[in-house]
C-alpha cells in the first residue's frame, strides 16, 4: 500500500540511462510484488512450472534485472525483516482482502469474464517464504546483492542512501521518503509498455526520480512535518488514516500546528507518536556488503532450467548478456578510476 502523499510529491521522468553507473537499493517485496501482479495469462493465472509452483517472481526478477545491469545500473535487493508491531493489523487486513479477492477471481473464471478474472487475479497476489526464499536463491545465482533488514526492507534501503552506499532507494511507494531517503526512484522495475487496468489502452512507464530535499522545500514543511502528514492521511501502520483528511488538508494542518498528531490521537487504534519514531528512528543495518560478481552459470541453468522449466535458450541468452553486462560495469568503474587518479 504504502502511503497515499502521491499527489503533492514533485517528481520527474527519467531514462534508466540517466542511472548509469549508479548503485540502487531496491525494495525487494514491492518488485517481487509487481511481477506476481504483472506478470500473468489471460485469466490470472500466474507463470507455473510443471509443479505448480510459482515462477512469475523469478521471471521478473532474472529478466528485469538483466535490464537494469545493461543501463549500467547496479541493483542491490533489500528484503523485509521482522514488522514492527503496530503493522500486523495491516497485514491480517491485507490477507483477508487477498482472500476475498481469490474468491471474485474464481467467480469471474466461472463466468468466462477473463477481463474481470485477471483485475481480481492481481489483487489476490501474495508474497510468501517460499517465493522470498526462492528470489533470495536466484539472486545469488546472479552475483546480486542480498541485503537483509532487520525490519522494514524500505526503512533498509533508504538508510543506505542516506549513507552514500547507494545513490537512491527503488520502491513504488513513497515511504522511502518518511525514512529519510535523498533520493526516491518509482517504476523502476516495470519500466515499459503496460495495459491500463480494465481498458484496452497502453502507456508507456518511465522512471520517476523524487528528491527529498526538492519536495520539502515545494510543500514548505520539513521530514517531521512531512511524517506528520503521511501518518494522517494513512501509512501502513495507520491504514486510512483520520478520517475527512486527505493529502491537502494534512499538509495545512502539519503546516499551522506545532503538534498535529496531539488532537488526532484519541481518534486513532494505534499510538501516533510511536510511528512517527519508527520512521525516523527504524531498526536498520551497517552488517551488509554491495559486492556484483560474475553469474554461477550452472547454477541458474539448474535451478531455471532443471527444477523450473524455463527455456534453456532464452536462460542461456539472459546469462551472456547479465555476463556482458558486469564486464562493461567493471570496466567502466576502473576508466572512472584512472581518471580520477
Amino acid at each position: 500500500m504504502g502511503v497515499q502523499i502521491g499527489e503533492l510529491i514533485p517528481k520527474r521522468e527519467i531514462e534508466l540511462e540517466n542511472l548509469y553507473g549508479r548503485k540502487v537499493s531496491i525494495d525487494a517485496f514491492n518488485a517481487i510484488y509487481q511481477f506476481l501482479s504483472t506478470i500473468r495469462q489471460r485469466d490470472g493465472m500466474p507463470l507455473m512450472d510443471s509443479k505448480g509452483r510459482i515462477t512469475s517472481h523469478l521471471s521478473g526478477l532474472f529478466y528485469r534485472t538483466i535490464n537494469l545491469m545493461e543501463a549500467g545500473i547496479k541493483p542491490a535487493y533489500v528484503f523485509d525483516g521482522e514488522p514492527p508491531e503496530f503493522k500486523k493489523k495491516e497485514l491480517e487486513r491485507r490477507r483477508e482482502a487477498r482472500e476475498e479477492a481469490e474468491e471474485k477471481w474464481e467467480e469471474a473464471l466461472a463466468r468466462g469474464d477473463l477481463e474481470e478474472a485477471k483485475k481480481y487475479a492481481q489483487r489476490a497476489s501474495r508474497v510468501n517464504e517460499q517465493l522470498i526464499n526462492d528470489a533470495k536463491q536466484l539472486l545469488n545465482f546472479m552475483g546480486i546483492p542480498v541485503i537483509q533488514a532487520p525490519s522494514e526492507g524500505e526503512a533498509q534501503a533508504a538508510y543506505m542512501a542516506i549513507k552514500k552506499k547507494t545513490y537512491a532507494s527503488a520502491s513504488q511507494d513513497y515511504d522511502s521518503l518518511l525514512f529519510g531517503a535523498p533520493r526516491l526512484v518509482r517504476n523502476l522495475t516495470i519500466t515499459g509498455r503496460r495495459k491500463l487496468p480494465g481498458k484496452d489502452v497502453y502507456v508507456e512507464v518511465r522512471p520517476e526520480l523524487i528528491t527529498l530535499e526538492r519536495a520539502l522545500k515545494e510543500l514548505g514543511i520539513d521530514r517531521e512535518k512531512l511524517i506528520e502528514m503521511a501518518i494522517l492521511v494513512g501509512t501502513d501502520y495507520n491504514p486510512g488514516g483520520i478520517k475527512g483528511i486527505g493529502p491537502k488538508k494534512a499538509l495545512e494542518i502539519v503546516k499551522r500546528s506545532k503538534d498535529p498528531l496531539k488532537k488526532y490521537q484519541k481518534e486513532s487504534e494505534v499510538d501516533l507518536y510511536a510511528i512517527k519514531e519508527f520512521f525516523l528512528n527504524p531498526p536498520v543495518t551497517d552488517d551488509f556488503r554491495l559486492e556484483w560478481k560474475m553469474p554461477d552459470e550452472d547454477g541458474i541453468l539448474k535451478f531455471l532450467c532443471d527444477e523450473h522449466d524455463f527455456s534453456e535458450s532464452r536462460v542461456q541468452n539472459g546469462l551472456e548478456r547479465l555476463k556482458k553486462a558486469i564486464k562493461a560495469g567493471r570496466q567502466s568503474t576502473l576508466e572512472s578510476w584512472f581518471i580520477k587518479k
